[in-house]
């Protein structure tokens, strides 16, 4: 099926995961149908929901008015600033660095700043002792501004890295900067209940935006948790919007064959339940894109992966993967699906000199560019897989840009929230992950516990 959005091409196909293309490994149109016929009363739901404000992170792409409050306390934190470091973890990261990745490519017709111009961003989203210290020496106090993002505002590592840069600009004498050097993003305080990061924020005079309640990390891309980010890098925070907008308006108007994201949820879940296709890859063919993947590992992997049900997402890149992972994908056990992203890689790159071509004696890459071999791979390597009877979904995107990423991170979005009415589990929760966290409070607590045994003060007193 093809979708034109404006002057956006979004070709998404799923014939490779079919058996009248890779034989008995795929799937039947009966199997298929069966489950597109299931997502109807879904697709209604989601319709008639989203007309009444619910499903918020969907339906923000369809609002702007919260954009230019970001802008204005972005371009505060900005006064004076050489280095953003944006803390944050799982989705109050993943989304950002997303879009992040997209800017520092030059986009033809463009006439905005280059990213190169603004201060650079630096994402501490893993907390490593080691690395949170030395990363913090490396910079300049002076210079150096701090974006904290946690909807919770409870997140621990979060609440780290927050509290060791505090400790480190008051060390380097330059607590009068904290309210000028910070900018928290977290919930709205809420009667009840507990938000230590507003709490140390509003303490110190640091500014906060409000993080929408209604909004999970994973699926935060769209509100101003990913769209300051992207201000931060010199993207279009409207188009990004623009292509998520462009699905929802498709769901309204599609049936459940017709609309990508249901049509992907379909395949994916009814091979996975009929062909024990376990393992979901994402092998975008772009290093623009190589975030997305990873983006949505989170997304599908925490949103699915309960009461002994979904699939496994697994992050590829082309062409770099095809030398590591590919073989798997290719002679291994068949229970992977591939989507392969692809996008139309422009000619703007030089043909390779034939001269020195042939002294390498490689005369077939004379004249040729990169884009060409780029192009001939993401198609060959896609066949290939079909050859060798593995599904195979492809999805054919214009040369990536804001649109093109909004779209696909909606398309994504809503193909998981399908595939949880499919699999009959709820993708907004994380029980698993919430165990977790209790069980790492009550370590901490045994510790202080401890700690507080073995002290000079207590063996005095003891």
């Amino acid at each position: 099926m093809r979708e034109m959005a404006g002057t956006m091409t979004f070709h998404h196909d799923i014939t490779g995961c079919l058996d009248e293309r890779i034989g008995a490994r795929g799937l039947a149109h009966a199997a298929l149908d069966a489950r597109l016929h299931a997502l109807e009363p879904k697709l209604a739901e989601l319709r008639e929901s989203l007309g009444q404000g619910g499903y918020r992170m969907l339906g923000i792409a369809r609002e702007n008015q919260d954009i230019e409050t970001t802008r204005a306390a972005l371009e505060r934190l900005f006064d004076g600033a050489k280095t953003l470091v944006v803390f944050g973890t799982g989705g109050s990261s993943l989304g950002g660095q997303t879009l992040a990745r997209l800017a520092g490519w030059c986009i033809p017709g463009d006439q905005r700043p280059a990213a190169n111009t603004l201060p650079r961003v630096r994402f501490y989203d893993n907390l490593d002792p080691l690395s949170l210290q030395h990363g913090l020496n490396l910079l300049d106090p002076e210079t150096t501004r701090f974006l904290v993002i946690s909807k919770s505002g409870g997140t621990a590592e979060t609440l780290m890295q927050a509290l060791s840069a505090l400790d480190w600009m008051r060390r380097a004498d330059m607590g009068h900067m904290i309210p000028r050097a910070f900018l928290g993003l977290s919930e709205p305080a809420r009667e009840g209940t507990k938000n230590p990061l507003r709490q140390l924020f509003e303490g110190l005079g640091v500014p906060l935006l409000d993080h929408d309640p209604e909004i999970g990390g994973r699926f935060s891309v769209f509100s101003n948790v990913g769209m300051i980010v992207a201000l931060a890098r010199g993207l279009d925070a409207h188009a990004i919007r623009d292509g998520g907008r462009q699905v929802l308006d498709e769901l309204e108007s599609q049936s459940a064959a017709d609309f990508a994201p249901a049509v992907g949820a379909a395949t994916a879940v009814a091979l996975a339940e009929d062909k024990g296709v376990r393992v979901n890859v994402m092998m975008p063919y772009a290093d623009r894109l190589s975030h997305l993947a990873r983006w949505y590992v989170q997304l599908w992997a925490e949103s699915l992966g309960k009461d002994g049900k979904g699939t496994t997402p697994l992050a590829a890149l082309g062409p770099v993967d095809q030398h590591s992972q590919l073989q798997l994908f290719m002679d291994g056990p068949p229970d992977h699906m591939i989507t392969l992203i692809r996008p139309a890689h422009g000619r703007d790159d030089p043909p390779m000199p034939a001269d020195l071509a042939e002294m390498a004696g490689a005369e077939n890459l004379a004249g040729r560019r990169v884009s060409e071999l780029v192009s001939a791979q993401q198609q060959a390597i896609g066949d290939a897989l079909m050859q060798a009877g593995r599904p195979v979904r492809v999805i054919d995107v214009d040369n990536p840009d804001e649109t093109t990423l909004g779209h696909l991170l909606m398309h994504m979005m809503v193909e998981t929230i399908l595939a949880g009415h499919l699999l009959g589990v709820d993708p907004f929760g994380q029980p698993g992950v919430e165990l977790g966290k209790k069980l790492t409070r009550e370590y901490l607590a045994a510790s202080d516990e401890r700690d507080s045994a073995h002290s000079p003060a207590r063996r005095g007193a003891d």
